[in-house]
């Protein structure tokens, strides 16, 4: 028993070294030679593996950036345009730095704007949602609402707005690798420049139903009625299948199609609040010339009635007081006696 032991554990033993000389005879005969830049480039590179850059991670973006004779299809959205300047110095290669890009919410849809007709109750997956029905709203092109975009990202750089139901996403977060965007079986987001100091202008919205059916799913649903394209005067917006799309290559961020759009589809983002102006006040008119009155005519005198003479009011009895004694009346006073009469002295002729 012991020597059956002994023997088994020898011959395995003997069996295995043999293996590994057969192997690494067999690994030296065909081996594949690595260009050794491939590491190089793959050290300098962020090595999130978000897949971003359309390879599988960082070590077959790498080998991706070896082996093309231009880097103008090669770049690595996590680090940008400061990584691929540290590639391209790696391979000797000239590098053309574009535009940062951040991943936008093409959609308003809000619990307001959009109310439910229908409640789901089955699995939360935005791809199970949309492989059942269209949605439990009345549009069949808005979010789901189930969050997908959020497990997907690998930066926490986006998040449900529990008020709207809605994706919101962390511009300084957000490396715009796309992950959130493959998730979205809607295609409701969108890769897009930032913009000059980060201020975007863009359509928030994906419905292609004619304008009455998309109004009534939404109250924010582009109608398709092109009054922003007549209005914008650069070119930047088409409308096709009743839908309006901004192209920010040519957008100059002018801002005339924002107070164009009747439904407020329009978005404008991180533009500076203006204060109004205070309107001037208006100066004062000058008094006009006051022109003399004319003489007013006499008034006419109201014709009034006669007065009617109040009837007479009955004397009031005086109040009769107890009669006094009358006091005895004087005696007589003394006539004087006459003087004499003196005839008149005759004068002699």
């Amino acid at each position: 028993m012991t020597q059956t032991i002994i023997w088994t554990i020898a011959i395995i033993s003997v069996l295995g070294a043999v293996l590994a000389v057969v192997l690494y005879l067999v690994a030296k005969k065909f081996k594949v030679e690595e260009d050794p830049r491939i590491d190089q480039v793959e050290k300098v590179l962020p090595g999130a593996n978000c897949g971003g850059c359309g390879q599988a991670g960082c070590h077959a973006f790498a080998q991706h950036c070896v082996e093309s004779t231009d880097l103008g299809s090669c770049f690595c959205p996590v680090g940008g345009n400061d990584v691929m300047q540290k590639v391209a110095d790696v391979l000797g290669m000239k590098v053309e730095a574009k535009e940062p890009m951040v991943a936008v919410v093409r959609c308003n849809g809000s619990c307001e704007n959009r109310p439910r007709t229908n409640e789901y109750g089955g699995y939360a997956s935005c791809r199970v949602k949309a492989a059942l029905y269209s949605g439990d709203t009345g549009c069949s092109f808005g979010c789901l609402g189930c969050g997908d975009c959020v497990a997907a990202c690998k930066f926490d750089a986006i998040s449900m707005d529990p008020q709207t139901g809605l994706p919101v996403v962390d511009q300084e977060k957000c490396t715009a690798c796309g992950a959130c965007a493959k998730a979205c079986p809607k295609g409701v987001i969108e890769l897009r420049n930032k913009g000059k100091r980060n201020m975007r202008v863009f359509v928030s919205c994906i419905n292609k139903d004619k304008g009455a059916v998309a109004r009534k799913a939404c109250k924010a649903a582009c109608i398709g009625c092109g009054k922003c394209a007549k209005v914008c005067p650069f070119g930047a917006i088409t409308v096709e299948n009743n839908l309006a799309y901004i192209d920010f290559n040519k957008c100059k961020l002018c801002k005339k199609c924002v107070a164009e759009c009747p439904t407020g589809a329009i978005h404008a983002v991180n533009f500076p609040v203006i204060p109004a102006k205070p309107a001037a006040p208006k100066p004062a008119p000058a008094p006009a010339p006051v022109a003399a009155p004319a003489p007013a005519a006499p008034a006419p005198k109201p014709a009034t009635a006669p007065a009617e003479k109040p009837a007479p009011a009955p004397a009031a009895k005086p109040a009769v007081a107890p009669a006094e004694k009358p006091a005895p009346a004087p005696a007589p006073a003394a006539k004087p006696a006459p003087a004499p009469a003196t005839e008149p002295v005759k004068k002699e002729e």
